[in-house]
C-alpha cells in the first residue's frame, strides 16, 4: 500500500468532528415538543377557519398545472385562472349538493325499516343476555342503537352540511384568490436568492400532493362506480349515497374503506338479511383489493411517499386537531409539514428516509443527489455545464464544493 493510500484510509476511518450544541439535547427536545403542542392547540382552536383554507390550498395546488397548461396554449392568464376555478369550484359544489340530497333521502328511507331494525335489536339483545350480560347493561348498550337515535344523528349530519354554507363560500373564494395569486408565485420565489432548498421542498410537496389527489380521485371514482352498480343490482336502497360515501372515505388512508363499508352493510342486513350483507362485504372487499391494491401500484406505484405507519397515525392526529375534514386532508397536511420541517433541511436526510418507510419513495431522489453535485438543480443545466471556477448562482454552493443534502 502506498503512503498516500495508507493516509487516505486513515483519514477515512477517522470519526467526523462533533458539532457543538448551543443547548443541551434534552432541552431542545422539550422545547420542540412544547412548541409542537402549542402549534397544534392553536390550529385546533382555529380549525373552523383553517380547515376550509387548507382544503382550498390543496385544491389550488392540484389545479395549478392546469393553469400552466392553458397558458402554454396561448390563453391569457386571466382566462386560464377562470377555467381552473370554474372546474374546481363547480366540482366541489356538485359533490356537496349530491351529499346533501343523499342524506336527505336517508332520513326519509330509514323509518320504512323500523320493524326490521327492531327485530335486529331484539336478536342482538337475546344474544347478549345469553352470554350472561345483565338486562340493564344490555339496555344501556343498545340504547344508542335505537332507530330514533340514528335518525337524529342523520338529521344532525344533514343540518351540519346545510350549515356549512359559510365554510363552502370561504373555500370557493379562497380557491379563486389562491389560484390567481399562485400562478406567478414560482417565478417570484425564483427571484429571491438563497431559497432554492425551500423551492425544492415545496416542489416535492406540490408534486406528491397532486399525485396523491389525482390517483386517489381516479381509483376512488372507479371503486365508487363498482360499489354503486353492485348495490343497485343487489337492491340495496340509497346506492348513490353509499357510492358517494365510498368515494369520500377513499381519501382517508387505511381506515376509510371500513368507514364506507359499515352503513351499506347494515342497510343490506335490514333489507335482505345476513346473506345480502355478506355479499356487500365481499363485493366491497374485492373492488377495493383489485383496484387499489393490485391495479393502482402497477400503474402509479406509491402515490404518497410516506410510510404506512405515518399515514395511518396522521389520520387520527389531524382528525383530533382539525375535525372530520382533517381526516380527508391528513396526507396533504403531513406532506406539507414534512416539506417545511424536513424537506428543506440538508441535515435531516435520515428523517426523510425514515418518513418514507419501506416504500423507498425517497431512495431515487437520494441516489440522484449522491450521483451529482449538490449545486446542480433541476432547471439549471447551464450551471452544471459551467467551467470550473465559474461562480455559482447566489445562495448555492460553488461547483466542486460538496454541499450537504
Amino acid at each position: 500500500m502506498t503512503p498516500g493510500a495508507r493516509g487516505s484510509s486513515i483519514v477515512t476511518a477517522m470519526p467526523e468532528p462533533g458539532v457543538a450544541r448551543a443547548l443541551p439535547l434534552w432541552l431542545v427536545v422539550v422545547l420542540g415538543v412544547a412548541g409542537a403542542a402549542g402549534a397544534l392547540w392553536g390550529i385546533h382552536a382555529s380549525r373552523w377557519i383553517l380547515a376550509p383554507v387548507v382544503l382550498a390550498f390543496v385544491l389550488t395546488v392540484v389545479a395549478h398545472p392546469l393553469v400552466a397548461a392553458l397558458e402554454r396554449r396561448r390563453l391569457p392568464r386571466a382566462v386560464a385562472v377562470a377555467v381552473a376555478v370554474l372546474l374546481v369550484d363547480g366540482g366541489l359544489l356538485a359533490f356537496g349538493l349530491a351529499l346533501v340530497v343523499s342524506f336527505g333521502q336517508l332520513a326519509t328511507v330509514l323509518p320504512q325499516y323500523s320493524t326490521e331494525w327492531q327485530q335486529l335489536l331484539d336478536g342482538l339483545r337475546s344474544t347478549l343476555t345469553g352470554l350472561g350480560i345483565g338486562p340493564q347493561q344490555v339496555q344501556d348498550m343498545l340504547h344508542s342503537l335505537d332507530l330514533g337515535s340514528i335518525l337524529s344523528a342523520a338529521a344532525g349530519v344533514l343540518l351540519r352540511l346545510g350549515g356549512s354554507v359559510a365554510a363552502m363560500i370561504l373555500v370557493l373564494a379562497t380557491v379563486l384568490f389562491m389560484t390567481a395569486e399562485g400562478a406567478g408565485l414560482p417565478a417570484r420565489l425564483a427571484d429571491v436568492p438563497g431559497t432554492w432548498r425551500l423551492r425544492s421542498a415545496l416542489d416535492d410537496f406540490a408534486r406528491n400532493t397532486r399525485r396523491y389527489i389525482v390517483v386517489t380521485t381516479i381509483f376512488g371514482f372507479l371503486v365508487a362506480v363498482v360499489d354503486t352498480v353492485a348495490l343497485v343490482l343487489l337492491g340495496v336502497p340509497l346506492a348513490l349515497l353509499w357510492g358517494l360515501l365510498s368515494f369520500l372515505t377513499n381519501y382517508v388512508p387505511n381506515i376509510g374503506f371500513f368507514l364506507g363499508l359499515v352503513p351499506p352493510t347494515l342497510l343490506a342486513l335490514l333489507v335482505g338479511g345476513p346473506r345480502l350483507a355478506l355479499l356487500v362485504i365481499v363485493i366491497y372487499s374485492l373492488a377495493n383489493f383489485l383496484l387499489q391494491s393490485v391495479l393502482q401500484p402497477v400503474f402509479v406505484g406509491d402515490a404518497v411517499g410516506l410510510s404506512v405507519t405515518l399515514s395511518f397515525l396522521s389520520v387520527f392526529v389531524w382528525t383530533v386537531v382539525m375535525g372530520p375534514l382533517g381526516a380527508v386532508l391528513a396526507v396533504p397536511l403531513t406532506l406539507f409539514v414534512q416539506a417545511v420541517l424536513v424537506g428543506q433541511d440538508p441535515e435531516r436526510r435520515w428523517a426523510r428516509t425514515l418518513l418514507a418507510g419501506t416504500s423507498g419513495a425517497a431512495a431515487p431522489a437520494e441516489r440522484t443527489a449522491r450521483r451529482r453535485p449538490a449545486w446542480h438543480l433541476p432547471g439549471r443545466r447551464s450551471a452544471a455545464r459551467a467551467r470550473p471556477g465559474t461562480p455559482a448562482p447566489e445562495g448555492q454552493p460553488a461547483p466542486g464544493v460538496s454541499g450537504a443534502g
